[in-house]
């Protein structure tokens, strides 16, 4: 946001929190195209392509010390590196990004499948992101000839109202994580269930619960 807020300034537009919050779920182009055709100014592709540039480059010096995770993530991720736990990732932001903090966070991989915004023609809450991050999912699982896993084996893991949204609309389950909005906007979009840290939470914690909830079958893939 405050990358975002410094470089829209440059363009006389002013990012807000309520604006910034107010377009979760969305891709960056469609963040910033939103954003100009808001303030009323021309979003070609030329221009939107040298705000995401910008920021981009803001973005990776203001990181590059440190990456600000929130309370339990890494602990969380590294513990799901099991056997009988699939790895999904789903991200709206572009590769570049997305590997630059995963090269942070560890020296190996944490997700067997990622899905980046070019994978996909429509953002969150449409559940294409989450629809083709099984797809892939499979498509690993069956070139290992292993079983294909439903929706409803899987868990997905999200900060956002727009994001439970795609997800359900897949048939996945949900935890909903307080980082970013209230428990009662996750709740209202039917979140299963809401956490305020994932550093409460443990593979075999997600087990129990998401099994229990269900009646059946256990959580078989995370995707954050």
């Amino acid at each position: 946001m405050n990358a975002y807020k410094e470089v829209l300034k440059e363009h006389e537009i002013d990012l807000t929190k309520e604006l910034y919050f107010g377009a979760l779920g969305m891709d960056d182009k469609t963040f910033v195209k939103s954003m100009f055709d808001r303030a009323n100014k021309g979003s070609e592709a030329s221009v939107v392509n040298k705000v995401l540039e910008a920021k981009t480059k803001l973005h990776r010096t203001m990181i590059e010390d440190e990456l600000p995770l929130c309370p339990g993530v890494l602990t969380f991720l590294k513990g799901c590196l099991t056997p009988f736990l699939a790895r999904a990732g789903e991200h709206g932001k572009p590769r570049m990004r997305l590997d630059t903090c995963l090269s942070v966070l560890t020296s190996g991989p944490l997700f067997s499948v990622l899905v980046m915004a070019g994978d996909v023609s429509a953002c969150k809450p449409a559940p294409d992101c989450y629809r083709r991050g099984l797809e892939k999912l499979n498509e690993k699982r069956q070139s290992e000839r292993s079983l294909p896993l439903m929706a409803s084996e899987c868990l997905a893991i999200e900060d956002s109202p727009p994001g439970i949204e795609s997800a359900r609309a897949v048939g996945m389950r949900t935890l909903g994580v307080t980082n970013t909005v209230s428990e009662d906007a996750l709740r209202a979009v039917g979140a299963d269930v809401v956490t305020k840290s994932l550093a409460d939470w443990t593979t075999d914690a997600v087990r129990h619960v998401f099994s229990c909830n269900a009646g059946a079958g256990t959580a078989g893939v995370l995707a954050c």
